[in-house]
């Protein structure tokens, strides 16, 4: 409840339609996915919650089967799917205790673990772009899917360009950091001037130079919805959270930004190459650079052809 009060209260302030844009969601655990939200009736495997309501609406529930953290088809239209705080939460500790060694698994502090609930809320509202996303450019989103299965060939060959990955994503926080508009364009110049040379210097085929663009473009914008609308209710001190969620002992209304913000660059400066979650990094961090370089960037987002990278070297020509 309190992710889409926020999505419909700041989120035009982030995005231009989006945060006024109706979209159902999906929370699931082992159990269940439980679907709010949704206008009408839905398909008959969903059930009625008959002695509960989400902000005075029915919702409805299912067994689960197979899953997403994604936009997942329901009817006839694409619904925001998410795991619910508690299975995120029990996935990440196991994770680590797969990797302590047995003494080690009795003794760790795994509530040090425990994510903000924020990370959730923007963890959903995350998915709720990629719902947009289909609902503005089914075509474009249908290709940046497309391009994931260049991910096993990408992999095979970017472990021969590690160094300069690193040097790009640390340019790109460099950017983020620089005080003056002239400095962030210096290094943007440098960063893109390094990505060309890296693509050059190890013939990186234009289908894997797409990979890059087409995540950049659909993960990292997503990446940087849901940072930037966390980051939107810290600014805003007239922004109250719902009552119900400030009894939350994992909810700090927001508080806590900057701290994110920090371990965010310091995961765009030091990332590797080693999986998809690189092209979340280097796709924020464009987006939030065209945020102070380009204001109408996001109008030219959905156009053909167009990826962030070029939005950048349009800032560089025009300048």
């Amino acid at each position: 409840m309190e992710a889409l009060r926020l999505k419909s209260t700041l989120g035009e302030k982030v995005w231009p339609d989006w945060g006024m844009t109706e979209m159902p969601v999906i929370i699931w655990n082992k159990g269940y996915e439980f679907l709010a939200e949704y206008p009408g009736e839905p398909p008959a495997d969903w059930t009625v919650i008959s002695d509960a309501d989400v902000q005075g609406k029915s919702y409805y529930r299912r067994p689960v089967d197979d899953p997403q953290n994604f936009a997942v088809p329901v009817g006839d239209g694409w619904v925001a799917s998410i795991a619910t705080k508690s299975a995120t939460d029990e996935f990440l500790i196991n994770s680590f205790k797969d990797l302590f060694p047995p003494p080690i698994k009795q003794i760790f502090p795994y509530r040090i673990l425990i994510q903000p609930s924020e990370t959730q809320i923007g963890a959903l509202l995350h998915e709720t772009f990629h719902v947009y996303q289909i609902k503005v450019s089914p075509n474009r989103l249908k290709a940046a899917e497309a391009a994931h299965k260049s991910g096993d060939q990408y992999k095979s060959v970017a472990e021969g360009f590690q160094s300069e990955w690193q040097e790009e994503s640390g340019l790109l926080a460099e950017a983020l950091q620089a005080e003056s508009k002239a400095g962030k364009i210096e290094l943007v110049k440098e960063f893109l001037a390094i990505r060309d040379a890296r693509r050059k210097d190890h013939g990186l085929s234009e289908e894997l130079s797409d990979y890059e663009r087409w995540l950049e473009w659909e993960e990292g914008v997503a990446k940087y919805i849901e940072v930037a609308i966390l980051k939107k209710a810290f600014e805003t001190r007239t922004y109250q959270p719902l009552s119900e969620i400030r009894a939350d002992p994992d909810f700090d209304s927001y508080q806590k930004f900057n701290q994110r913000w920090s371990q965010e660059m310091i995961q765009l400066r030091y990332q590797t190459t080693s999986g998809e979650s690189q092209f979340y990094m280097t796709g924020m961090a464009q987006a939030f650079l065209l945020d102070d370089l380009m204001p109408d960037w996001k109008d030219k987002y959905w156009e053909d052809g167009v990826f962030l990278e070029d939005l950048l070297l349009q800032v560089l020509i025009t300048d």
